[in-house]
Parts: structure tokens; C-alpha cells; sequence
């Protein structure tokens, strides 16, 4: 061989070496470009979420906390009827030892602008604080009872006093009350807890979250109920003993259309069914939860379905190898197996009904409800349809508790599905 063909034959070597060298760099390359764009995704998801999370607590973060007026109130007996508590005249009492505090305010304008400083709902406050002790009818006592929303958005800085008096809704009279109130250290702002144990009310100060997280507590459990042993059932009987036709393809076609079909739909379907023909009553969590049960079902039977689809053909070989029926091998074997898978699904079925809106709206879900409810058959709220009531109210102080209950919301979501995530660490198995 010539020493010139050799050097054409390792040029031509050299040649493709350089071309796969180019190609595994493009390779490389392609690979590189893939991971930004999927980091960058997930950057731009978190940025989103971050952004979301960031402006709700921005905006949400004043209602954890609520402004409240320490002073004396004298349980005078002659207004109280020890027969009926409920209904004694708690106003006079809250109202005639906080006008104390103004002894040189004698215009009736004056002191009804002077009493506006107290909550309105204040006068109930006592009167549970008496009702659950009794003792205390006679006695002059210490309490700290909440500010109205106007003097709380002031405290807080939402109102500022370098906007002109008539373009907000505290006078500079009113100021000047708090000035004095402020100096002889009687205003607070502890934690607010009564956002989460008390109930809806009219004022913004004294409105909370029990009735609405009880009334989702309710619907969750009906939802449950019904949705999680008829859809096991439903996705066992597809999966196992269902014969492969065209029926079957029907039935699984539809199924997988229920899992996409808008929620309202299923609101409707339950205002038409549940309501005006089997004649349920109206915003009660008992025709909520079957609402939010139809709604449900088609999640469950998927994700369950596709649990006993990831049991491994073999168990099913093993056990009917040693004489089990094919009963005995669902229930004892393939059923165990595919419950964790099963149980994810269907957590993650509830946290999704927790959050629904609609068809809560077109059951009356969102009726003014003061009280938890105490029963399944009791009219209730929800948290989705309290946050759409709230977002709905004119008053500025609903503002804050509206973002304020979205936040409650969320922290209920991120529980069920973290509780998702450790049951299927728990007990996934892998082959």
C-alpha cells in the first residue's frame, strides 16, 4: 500500500471522527438545551406560584391579626335577666362602660361617633364570656373586645391620616379619640383566632372560618362515603372480572369524559336530581358531599384502576398456581397490593372537591350562615363558597379575609396532598 492511499485512509478516518464528534457535541448540546428548558419551566411555575403566594399573604397576612380595646366593664344586674342571658341587654352594658373612657363627650353625634369606634359584635363577645361563667353577673371586669373594621384598617395603616377627612371614612375627631386611646396603651393587636373558631358575620372583625371549614369537614365525609367504596368497587369489577367488549369500551370511554367534564355540570345535574326531585334541603353539606361524590368518582376509579394494572402479573400466576379462586386472588392479594396507589387517588380526589366552587354555588352552599352547622341536614358554607361570599362584600375589611381564607385553603390542600405523597412513600411497593 502506497503511502499516499494510506494518507487518504486516515484522513477519511479522521473525517468521520470529527463528524461523530460533532454529532455527540450536538448530542450534548440537545441534552443541555432540554434541562434549561425544563428548569426554566419549573423556575417560571415557582416564580408564579411564589408570586401568588407572595401577594396573599401581602394582602392577607393583616387579617391573622385583629386590633382589639382594652377596658373595664361593670356586669351591671339590672340590665341582665338571669332567666334568659341570650337576650339581656348586652349593648347598654358594653356601650355605657366604654362611653366611660369619653366623659367629656356629652353630643349625642359625638358619642355615637365615639362608640363607632367599638366593634358592634363586641356586646356578643361579653355576652358569651358571661353566658359560659355566670359568676362574673355583678362584678367589674377587665376585657378586651375588638375595634370596629374602620379604627382596625387605621391601626394597621391601611387608612392613613394624610388623606383628606373627606376622602375616608375616619374623621379627624375619631383620630384624635384614638390618639388618646393609643397613648393610655388601650389598643392591641394579638392573633387573631376567632378567623378560624368562629363563624361568618356581617361585621368584618368578628367574621371567621368555623362554618365553613366544619361545613367542608361534612361534604369531605359524604363525599368519602360514597365516593371511595363505589369507586374501589367500580374499578375491582372493570378491571378483574369485567368482560373485554364493546360494552366495557363504553363504559371506560365515558368514564374517562366524566373525569374532564366541568364541574358545574355535576352542580347542576345535583340541583336538578338531588334537589328539585328527590326534594333535599337546600345548602345542607349532606347534598353537597354527593355533589362533590359525582364529581369525585371518575378520579378514584382512574387512579385506581391503574394501581391494580401496576400489580405484577405474577402475584395473580402465583396464587391461582397454589389454588386460590379468582375471588380469593383480587381480595387477598392484587387489592392489598394496589390500595396504596388507590388511596393516593383518591386524597387527591378530595383535595381537588375541597377546592371546587361551582357546584356548591348552585346547591345554595353559599347561604349568610352565623353558626356551625351541626349536622349533615344543617344549612352550611363551605370554604370556597365563604371565600366567593367574602370577596362579594363591599366592606374593606373583607378584603384581607378573603386573602386570608384563600391561604387557609391552600394550607388545607397542600395537607391532603402531602398526606398523599407519605402514604404512597409509606407503603408503594416496587418490583
Amino acid at each position: 500500500m502506497s503511502n499516499q492511499t494510506m494518507d487518504v485512509r486516515a484522513g477519511s478516518l479522521l473525517d468521520k471522527t470529527d463528524a461523530a464528534s460533532r454529532r455527540v457535541r450536538r448530542r450534548h448540546a440537545a441534552n443541555r438545551r432540554m434541562q434549561a428548558y425544563g428548569l426554566g419551566a419549573i423556575g417560571f411555575a415557582v416564580l408564579l406560584l411564589g408570586i401568588l403566594i407572595g401577594s396573599l399573604i401581602w394582602s392577607g397576612g393583616q387579617a391573622f391579626f385583629q386590633t382589639r380595646i382594652d377596658f373595664t366593664v361593670h356586669v351591671d344586674p339590672a340590665k341582665i335577666n338571669r332567666d334568659d342571658l341570650y337576650r339581656s341587654n348586652w349593648r347598654a352594658i358594653v356601650q355605657d362602660s366604654f362611653m366611660e373612657l369619653f366623659p367629656d363627650v356629652d353630643n349625642p353625634r359625638e358619642r355615637r361617633a365615639a362608640a363607632g369606634i367599638l366593634s358592634s359584635g363586641a356586646p356578643y363577645v361579653l355576652r358569651d364570656r358571661v353566658i359560659s361563667d355566670p359568676e362574673l353577673i355583678g362584678q367589674t371586669i377587665r376585657v378586651s373586645l375588638p375595634a370596629s373594621d374602620p379604627i382596625d384598617q387605621f391601626n394597621k395603616g391601611v387608612i392613613t391620616r394624610d388623606v383628606p377627612e373627606d376622602q375616608r371614612i375616619v374623621t379627624d375627631q375619631v383620630i384624635a379619640w384614638y390618639d388618646r386611646l393609643e397613648a393610655e396603651g388601650r389598643f392591641s393587636t394579638p392573633v387573631n383566632w376567632s378567623l378560624i373558631t368562629e363563624a361568618d358575620s356581617r361585621f368584618p372583625e368578628m367574621a371567621g372560618l368555623s362554618g365553613a371549614i366544619t361545613g367542608s369537614f361534612y361534604a369531605l365525609l359524604v363525599c368519602f362515603l360514597i365516593s371511595f367504596p363505589v369507586g374501589i368497587a367500580s374499578a375491582v369489577y372493570l378491571e378483574e372480572f369485567a368482560p373485554k367488549n364493546r360494552f366495557t369500551d363504553l363504559i371506560e370511554v365515558n368514564i374517562n369524559n366524566l373525569a374532564a367534564v366541568p364541574s358545574v355540570v355535576f352542580g347542576l345535574l345535583g340541583l336538578a336530581v338531588f334537589l328539585q326531585f328527590f326534594g333535599l334541603p337546600r345548602s345542607a353539606p349532606l347534598v353537597g358531599g354527593m355533589v362533590l361524590s359525582l364529581m369525585t368518582l371518575p378520579t378514584i376509579i382512574i387512579a385506581t384502576r391503574s394501581a391494580l394494572k401496576a400489580v405484577p402479573p405474577s402475584i395473580r400466576e402465583a396464587a391461582f398456581g397454589v389454588g386460590a379462586s379468582r375471588h380469593q386472588v383480587v381480595i387477598h392479594h392484587v387489592i392489598p397490593l394496589a390500595m396504596p396507589g388507590a388511596m393516593t387517588g383518591t386524597i387527591i380526589g378530595l383535595a381537588q372537591a375541597l377546592g371546587e366552587t361551582a357546584p356548591l354555588l348552585l346547591i345554595g352552599m353559599n347561604a349568610f350562615i352565623t353558626s356551625d352547622p351541626g349536622g349533615l341536614m344543617d344549612p352550611a358554607t363551605a370554604l370556597p363558597t365563604q371565600i366567593f361570599i367574602w370577596a362579594d362584600s363591599p366592606e374593606r375589611g373583607f378584603v384581607a379575609r378573603t386573602s386570608a381564607a384563600i391561604l387557609v385553603l391552600i394550607g388545607f390542600l397542600i395537607s391532603m396532598n402531602l398526606i398523599a405523597v407519605l402514604l404512597r412513600q409509606r407503603f408503594q411497593r416496587k418490583w
